[in-house]
């Protein structure tokens, strides 16, 4: 009775932060193609494409410290 409202809350939460990492990645990958494609790269696209970057690594990483589970992203996406 008294966990299942915070099981429901997390599920919800889960899917939503599964969503944000999903977009957040789609803006890192959108950057990287931005950096390569232009010819002359200024300090704000490398900035721009970095803050993405950090962006999607800080809500992976907190998926991960939460233990989502989902079909939508995988641990291999991001190798350093």
């Amino acid at each position: 009775m008294f966990g299942k409202k915070k099981q429901q809350l997390r599920k919800q939460y889960d899917t939503f932060l599964l969503d944000v990492i999903e977009r957040a990645k789609a803006e890192w990958d959108h950057a990287q193609e931005t950096e390569e494609a232009v010819q002359e790269v200024d300090g704000e696209i490398v900035s721009q494409t970095a803050i993405a970057k950090q962006k999607y690594l800080f809500l992976f990483r907190e998926a991960r410290r939460r233990g989502t589970r989902g079909t939508r992203i995988q641990a291999t996406v991001y190798q350093d």
